[in-house]
């Protein structure tokens, strides 16, 4: 097999390289990535909480009606409702940037799984910690924020790092709705140069570079916040 990686230095005709086009695919994949998991942490957490409210069984409900509904149909599928169905059956969605509605599909897709897993951090605490917010006449708000939660994020920190580096990887479906990510580019720039060896094992590797560095940083937050000796219920530790 005869290696070309020169490929990536020459114009792609639109008086760039393939490696300035892949490095802007690889801006758009972080982008993606970035922006879709703060709307997946941020609706996750609540409706992971919201699940495990006591005596608010309609919230309960619709919370788990939520985690139901966007953890069972396919990823791409949704992809595709929020782009094309969408905007059809509301008109004030066709002004919307196609990245902005890949950026909720994706990130509400991963915050059904999110919220799986704040729910399972929050029932492994001791009930003693409830009882502890309610002993200094916290209110439920206040002692979930202040108590509950910290505690129960500290506990899902390795699930929450395979998400994340999920929700990376999972990006790559936006090029089903042409945006130029990673995954596009390397479709793109191997029928213009057929070269696809090449072309998809640089993809592959910035893939797993950035994937490894999510692993990286969420360790070095886990060590950061972790609390030594701290015990879940029914486990024997909850430092991870």
């Amino acid at each position: 097999m005869h290696w070309d990686w020169q490929i990536f230095l020459s114009d792609d005709g639109s008086g760039r390289t393939y490696w300035q086009w892949m490095m802007e695919a690889w801006r758009w994949t972080l982008a993606v990535a970035g922006c879709s998991w703060l709307v997946a942490v941020g609706v996750g957490a609540v409706v992971g909480t919201l699940r495990t409210l006591p005596n608010s069984p309609w919230l309960v409900r619709l919370a788990n009606a939520w985690v139901e509904f966007f953890r069972n149909i396919p990823l791409l599928v949704q992809i595709f409702l929020w782009y094309f169905v969408v905007p059809k059956m509301f008109p004030a969605f066709q002004a919307v940037p196609g990245f902005a509605l890949v950026v909720v599909g994706l990130g509400f897709f991963t915050s059904a799984r999110i919220a799986e897993q704040v729910r399972a951090g929050i029932q492994a605490l001791p009930k003693g910690q409830r009882y502890a917010g309610m002993a200094m006449g916290f209110t439920t708000a206040q002692t979930y924020r202040y108590v509950i939660l910290p505690m129960a994020f500290r506990i899902i920190m390795p699930p929450l790092t395979s998400e994340s580096m999920n929700l990376l990887k999972n990006s790559s479906v936006a090029f089903a709705v042409s945006i130029s990510e990673l995954t596009m580019f390397a479709m793109q720039a191997q029928e213009e140069t057929s070269r696809g060896v090449e072309v998809y094992l640089a993809v592959t590797i910035l893939y797993a570079a950035s994937a490894f560095a999510v692993n990286r940083v969420f360790a070095l937050v886990e060590r950061s916040i972790q609390i030594p000796g701290f015990i879940v219920a029914g486990g024997t530790g909850g430092g991870h």
